[in-house]
Order: structure tokens, then sequence, then C-alpha cells
């Protein structure tokens, strides 16, 4: 995987910048080789560095390795089967050694800076070329986007780049001065979101585009976080040293998280939460009106994908996120056919219950063992790919069945394994299937595995998340194996603000507020449209428009919510709500909560076998993340300068 830093791109390269299209409502793209810095004093080189800013977002978004960063070693997953040191060594078990070489968050510093760097070329020349300043208050967005991120990941950051603090450079400079976290957050994240939030419209003014609540929820987000970091409730050391670390303000920026989350509920403009979370996360509805931000990708043209469709490469831009979390249900699974002939009774396709099998982070049963109510609470149906279905007709295999548990003759379309969410003491792993040992009950056809005996090798998918099959698959049927989701991979949500507010209304001791915003999300829980792992909707290209809610379960959800709210409890809801889409990490670091979560779980070696204890060595230092070895390497400094230069216990 290539490497970057911010001096290799300090210039105001765009490797793909666009255009805006006049007659259109989506962004259109038109890439270029190269660009000089002075093509950023022409109004189209204003406009298409703004466009590229979203088309960069692919760099970060349904890039696995990004994600990697982001959930592996948290309390949602760990390494899987086939896993490298991107997942071992990230995961603090002692499988691997947490280096400023092996942390992927390298990713991030890269496109970070190259974006901001453009960003910062966009709002000092706009004015020259006349651009209004609803377009001008989208690059601000870019730049307090990406400057939350950073400092959440690594501390502080330089606002620095060569040209002066929050000016584009587009000379290399090999020197470089990190600023504290307080000055990035009061300097540049809060002045730049809120900027984007007076200046950007209630409307975007193409699809996709950032509006004044995209940006509302990233002020929250950030409000929030910089009232953790300022309370420090469990003394984590932030780096470089400040003397600003003053606990008694924490309660004013929960305030002003909770308003600024609160101010966006109450004007939603032309978001809303979609009516079940399926709605949310279902193909045939992606880019829906929950969704405030995404990174878009297209089964139209391999141009305006951002990456090849016919095979993935592995790397940005393509979205290939999904597939880390898949294992290898194609392979591993073996079945005794009518014949006599044995075979892969669920082959390898490209719909959204199934995709490409890469088995590099395998799901953490303690936490999966968190999806309770699963009878009412939609959220683990609409979330995982736990029953695998026969599809070996699609092979043009014309056997009737393949033999199931229990001597049972399984017919395509039915149930060949089963996931269960919950322990039965009956299950019996006395019949192996292929390399997955699955397990039997009485009286079921399907082969099941008990909810603690996940296993590296062995889990379930993550369907939510992973591609479909596109028009261009049908005659197939199979689809393509190797190609990356051509699906968006969406950022943010517009669900997120009821948890932020509900997070910053209990940091506020308002737990009547924080219980009704948590049963906002809750309540939407409770409503089914289908059980999505019959494959009916998930593999086809019609239908899904049809269903209606049938049933309905809001009003047990909510019961059933504590009557006292706690942070712990909300982690439990965002991790219900959004496993696997690269918030763990974060929230997990903003609450000061990852040691206590995720530093011991158990998983099994192998289905069937008892779990193993496992303890993380999460240190202090840990909760930033190591500045990239090739950002260290490309400075003209001391070793004692570069030295203080990382953050501490790397």
């Amino acid at each position: 995987m290539k490497k970057n830093n911010i001096f290799r791109f300090c210039g105001i390269a765009l490797m793909s910048a666009m255009a805006f299209s006049s007659c259109s409502d989506i962004l259109d793209e038109q890439p270029r080789s190269g660009y000089d810095p002075t093509y950023f004093k022409t109004e189209d080189g204003v406009k298409g560095g703004l466009t590229s800013l979203y088309s960069h977002l692919r760099n970060l978004y349904g890039q696995a390795y990004y994600l990697t960063s982001l959930e592996a070693g948290t309390d949602e997953y760990t390494y899987g089967h086939s896993a490298d040191g991107n997942q071992k060594d990230i995961d603090m078990s002692g499988v691997g050694n947490v280096t400023s070489t092996t942390v992927r968050s390298d990713v991030l510093w890269g496109q970070a800076y190259t974006d901001i760097n453009t960003a910062c070329a966009v709002i000092e020349n706009a004015s020259e070329v006349g651009i209004a300043a609803n377009l001008v208050a989208e690059a601000y967005f870019f730049r307090g986007f990406h400057y939350f991120n950073l400092v959440q990941t690594f501390g502080g950051v330089p606002l620095d780049l060569g040209g002066g603090k929050l000016h584009s450079n587009d000379a290399p400079k090999r020197t470089s001065v990190r600023n504290t976290v307080d000055e990035v957050y009061t300097e540049a994240i809060f002045p730049d979101l809120k900027k984007a939030v007076d200046d950007l419209d209630d409307e975007p003014r193409v699809i996709g585009a950032v509006t004044k609540n995209t940006a509302r929820l990233f002020l929250a987000k950030a409000y929030l976080t910089y009232g953790w970091w300022l309370e420090n409730p469990n003394n984590i050391d932030t780096y470089p040293a400040t003397t600003k670390r003053d606990k008694s303000q924490a309660q004013n920026y929960y305030k002003l998280a909770y308003e600024t989350a609160i101010a966006a509920i109450n004007a939603p403009g032309p978001y809303k939460l979609q009516d079940t979370f399926y709605d949310v996360n279902f193909w045939q509805n992606d880019r829906n009106a929950e969704w405030l931000l995404w990174a878009d990708h297209t089964v139209n043209n391999d141009q305006y994908n951002g990456g090849g469709l016919g095979y993935g490469s592995g790397s940005a831009p393509d979205n290939f996120a999904g597939w880390f979390t898949q294992w290898n249900y194609c392979g591993d699974m073996r079945g005794e056919f009518e014949d006599g002939s044995t075979g892969n009774p669920v082959l390898r396709e490209a719909c959204q219950a199934l995709g490409r099998p890469w088995t590099r982070m395998a799901p953490i049963p303690d936490a999966l063992a968190k999806f309770t109510d699963v009878d009412k609470d939609s959220r683990w149906d609409g979330t995982f790919t736990y029953q695998y279905r026969c599809n070996f007709a699609k092979g043009n295999n014309k056997n009737a069945y393949v033999k199931g548990a229990n001597g049972a003759q399984i017919k395509n379309g039915e149930a060949f394994l089963t996931f269960l969410p919950y322990n039965d003491a009956n299950v019996q792993y006395a019949q192996a299937n292929g390399n997955i040992n699955a397990g039997t009950l009485p009286g079921r056809n399907d082969f099941v595995i008990n909810l603690k005996d996940v296993s590296r090798q062995t889990y379930p998918g993550v369907w939510k998340t992973i591609g479909h099959r596109t028009d261009r698959d049908e005659a197939s049927a199979l689809g393509n194996p190797n190609g990356c989701s051509p699906r968006p991979f969406p950022i943010a949500k517009f669900s997120e603000f009821y948890f932020l507010a509900s997070e910053a209304a209990v940091k506020l001791g308002k737990n009547s507020d924080a219980r009704y915003f948590i049963n906002e999300i809750r309540g939407r829980a409770g409503k089914w449209k289908t059980n999505f792992n019959d494959y009916t909707y998930l593999c086809s290209n019609t239908g899904y428009e049809t269903l209606t809610v049938s049933k309905d379960f809001s009003n047990d959800l909510k019961a059933a919510t504590p009557e006292v709210i706690t942070i712990d409890y909300i982690l439990d809801e965002r991790l219900r709500e959004y496993w696997g889409e690269g918030y763990r990490w974060l929230d997990l670091a903003r609450t000061q909560t990852w040691e206590k979560l995720a530093g011991v779980y158990h998983i099994s070696d192998a289905c069937g076998r008892a779990p193993k204890e496992v303890k993380r060595d999460i240190k202090k230092s840990y909760y930033l993340r190591p500045i990239p070895q090739g950002q260290l390497d490309a400075l003209q400094m001391t070793d004692e300068e570069k030295a203080a230069y990382q953050n501490p216990g790397y």
C-alpha cells in the first residue's frame, strides 16, 4: 500500500480535479494529470479544486486500510484468519507490534493534508475570481472536517503547511511544527465549521454536496469531543503539551454540542430519519435522506466510480472496505450434492448479502452479544448476513439438493448455515463441513454456529456495508466476484444528531432528554420491513420499494430502555446502530473507554472449540496514533527534533 505524507503533497496537486457542470445536479468529474498552482487563480481552478475535495473522500472512506485503523483493535473487531500485519499489529494482543510504520492511520495523514492544502487554496483565491460565499463555505467545511479527523487521531497537528498558518503551500518544506490540540480546535476546527454553518445553504447545491446541517453534525461532534478532552476523566495524556486544558470549561462545550445537535433536529432541512433501519442501508435506497455525506461511487462507468468495476485493486479509490469483514463462505463451506459430488453450496455472488471474501477482520463474539432483543430490535437482522443460503444452481450445478444437517436435503434458496444470535446448549459440533466445523440442532436442516463459538475463520458478514449485483451482472447471475463495490460509502448520517444530543445531555445531567433522544433511535429499530436474510431483496434488483412495515416493536423497545442513561449504554446503542462503519475507535477514544471496553475479549480458534480469553495491552499513550514514519522520514530535522515530533510511546 502506497504511503504518503504532507511534504510530498504540499503542492496543490490534484490527482483527479473536476469541474462543475452547468446542466446537471451531480458533480461532473473531469480528470487531469496535474495542475500548476496558478490554475487556482482562475474560476475553473477554484471550482475544480473544490470538487476534488468530494472526489478525494474515496481515498479514505471505503478504503479498507483506513477502516482497519478505525475498527481493528476495538471491541467490535479483531484480526481474522487471513489477516496480515495491518490487522494483527493494531490488535495489541501480542501478535504484532504497534509502531509508526504499522498503524494504518497513515492513510488519513497523507490524504487529509493534501485536501487541507487544496481547501486553503480555494479559500484564498475564491474572492479574487468571484466565487460565491456558499461555495467557499464548502472549502471551510472540508478544512475543518479534515483537521477534526486529524486531531482526534494524532493530537496536535501542524496548522502551517509551509505557507503560513492556514495558508496553502506550493513548494515542499522539510521542517514542521505541531500545534497543540486546543490551538487546532480553536483556530481551525471551530472557526471553519462555524463559518460553514453560517454560509452554507439548507439544501445541497448538487446531490451529495455539504449543507448547513452537514457542518452542524461535525461541529456538534467537535464540541462534544473537545469537552471530553478538557474534562479528561481518565487522565489520558495529550501532545504536544499545553497549559490550556481547563476542566472547568468542559460543560460549556457539552452545552454547545447539545444546542448544535438540537438545532439540526429542529430544522432538519432535506434530511430525516428513515422509516426503518433497513431503509438506511439497503443498496436500492443509497443516498437517502438520512445520509448527510458520502464517498460516491457508481456502476455506470469506471471514471465516475473512481475505480475499476471489473477488478478490485485493493487500494483507493476503490470501495473495498466491506470485503475485509467477509469470511470465506464460498471456499470454506463444502457439501455433498445429490449425485455424490462435493462442492460449494454457496457460491461467491455480487449481491448485498455476499460479495468478495478477504477474512481480514473478524467480529468479536462479546460485542455480537450486545445485539439483544433480536426478535424485536431489527438491527441484528439489518446489519449481519447470518444465514448463508444455497445458490449453487447459479453455477450451472444441476443437482436438486445438497445434504444438510440431520440427513436433510437443502435446495437452492434455503439456508445451509446459520449463525445463531444466542447460545443454544443443544448445538452439537460433530459434523465438519469443509473448514467450518459447523454444528447441528435436532429438527433443523441447516448447520448452525452459536454466537459464542464464532471464530477468526467463520463468522457473520456485514451486509449493510458491502456491494450488490449490478445490471451488467444479471446475465451471469453470480456477478463479478473480484470487482469492488460500486456503492457509495456513507460518512455521516442524520441519526447521529440524536446520539450526540443524548451523550451531551448525559454530560449535562439532563437524563430525561438523554433517554428521549436515544429512544427516538430505538423506536425506529423496532420497525421491521422483512427478514432480509431470506435474500429476496438483498440479491435482487427489484421489489424492495414495495415493502411496508410488517412488524412494529417500537413501544416495546422504548419501554425496555433503562430509566437512567449512561455513557456505556449510549456506546452500546452506537455499536448496534453503526457496527463496522468506522465509528468505533473514535467513539472509544473520545469517551476514554477503549481499554475498559476492548481490553479483554473472547474468541474461538475454530467453531465448536472453547473460546479463549485474549488480553490487549492498550497503553494510555495509544489513545493517540503515531505520526506516520513516512512523514518523519521526509523531515530534514535533527533526530532529536524528529523524536520530539513523534507522539510519546512510539
